[in-house]
């Protein structure tokens, strides 16, 4: 009989090597831009439904729970905190929605198809620390409910007293950092893309892409100095799909930028053989939402840092000319890059410029065999 310990090794082991495998095979970032034959694709006449859409979605490849925020100390210190869960089927299995036969994520037991990781970081100007679990669906360790809502991987949480996204409560805990924070929305759930179908390439890949951007926190982090008050900002991101990327597109800069007018943007830029694809969402301060067409959201590096063998852009221009942006955005923290399973740069930024404000920045894709910044390039 293998002891607990030996076979919790042996299980993460086998899901450290599946996650090799498909970084070998896969297209893309993160194998999201192979073929998905055999999984649900979203569907641009689907309208999302709620509670049901807070859960999973077992018959599309991948989906994710992603919050970030923005917080300060009580002695006016900036950091930023993330959690993040997600999931991704090996194999096709179930009905596109939720809710499918053997309950939420599939299956239990072993005949579960559902691998599921979170992370963690806190992030200061002066420290980056992250964390990463890796869990296997139909055996508890791992999942998503919707009544209550509750999120979790091991001792990690992100959970609700009911089946909204309005009050919610989040655990995590690293060898350097832990927190306990508390979130209130303050404004509607926004429907990125066309009412939630957001289209990710110029030949069609698309997910279902909803966000809750308008959240104060208040709780505690703590640091290895000991724990400290916080208080701030956070915004949610939910988005699920089979296939998110073209074969040919790298990587992504995705930015969620919330100004002090209240107004708030969703951005990104899909890097690809073929030149950028671009898309975004202009949140007005009660929340109503109008789509950003390609040639309205436009990011461009500015400065780059050396990060883990590679160059990061981690100041940034974003000009929205058609609202009258035009914003510095800068890194808190230039070294805040993941070295996760799949690694990637992603920390709080601070915005300069036609508007003042802060919020978080994603990055992917960026190799480290050879230079990522085209100035350097040969």
């Amino acid at each position: 009989m293998i002891a607990p310990r030996a076979f919790r090794v042996f299980v993460l082991a086998g899901l450290m090597l599946l996650i090799l495998w498909s970084r070998a095979q896969g297209q893309g970032y993160a194998n999201l831009g192979s073929d998905a034959a055999g999984f649900a694709v979203p569907d641009r006449g689907r309208q999302l439904q709620f509670p049901a859409d807070h859960g999973p979605h077992p018959g599309f490849r991948v989906e994710w729970w992603y919050l970030t925020a923005n917080l300060r100390t009580a002695s006016g210190e900036d950091l930023g905190v993330q959690w993040t869960l997600f999931r991704s089927a090996l194999v096709p299995e179930g009905p596109a929605g939720p809710g499918s036969p053997g309950g939420p994520g599939g299956p239990e037991g072993w005949k579960n198809p559902h691998i599921w990781m979170g992370q963690a970081a806190v992030t200061t100007a002066t420290s980056h620390s992250y964390a990463e679990r890796l869990g296997r669906g139909g055996i508890g360790q791992a999942g998503v409910v919707t009544d209550p809502f509750s999120a979790w991987i091991d001792d990690w949480s992100l959970t609700s007293a009911d089946d909204t996204l309005d009050n919610l409560s989040v655990t995590a805990r690293g060898t350097e950092f832990s927190y306990d924070l508390s979130l209130q929305q303050q404004g509607p759930l926004i429907l990125h893309g066309e009412n939630g179908y957001s289209v990710k390439s110029e030949d069609g890949q698309a997910s279902f892409y909803y966000s809750q951007p308008a959240y104060r926190v208040t709780g505690t982090v703590v640091l290895p100095d000991g724990p400290v008050e916080v208080t701030g900002e956070a915004w949610l991101d939910r988005e699920w799909s089979s296939q998110p990327l073209a074969a040919d597109q790298s990587g992504w800069d995705w930015f969620s930028l919330r100004f002090d007018s209240g107004e708030k943007v969703m951005g990104f830029v899909l890097r690809g053989e073929r030149g950028d694809f671009t898309s975004g969402s202009w949140i007005t301060a009660d929340g109503a939402t109008t789509p950003l067409s390609p040639a309205e959201f436009i990011a461009t590096p500015v400065s780059w840092s050396r990060v883990a063998g590679r160059d990061i852009p981690t100041l940034w221009q974003v000009e929205i000319p058609t609202r009258g942006v035009s914003v510095e955005v800068a890194a808190l923290n230039p070294g805040a890059w993941m070295g996760t399973s799949f690694s990637y740069w992603e920390g709080p930024v601070a915005l300069s410029g036609s508007h003042r404000g802060t919020g978080y920045l994603e990055m992917t894709g960026y190799g480290d065999a050879r230079s990522s910044n085209p100035s350097e390039r040969k």
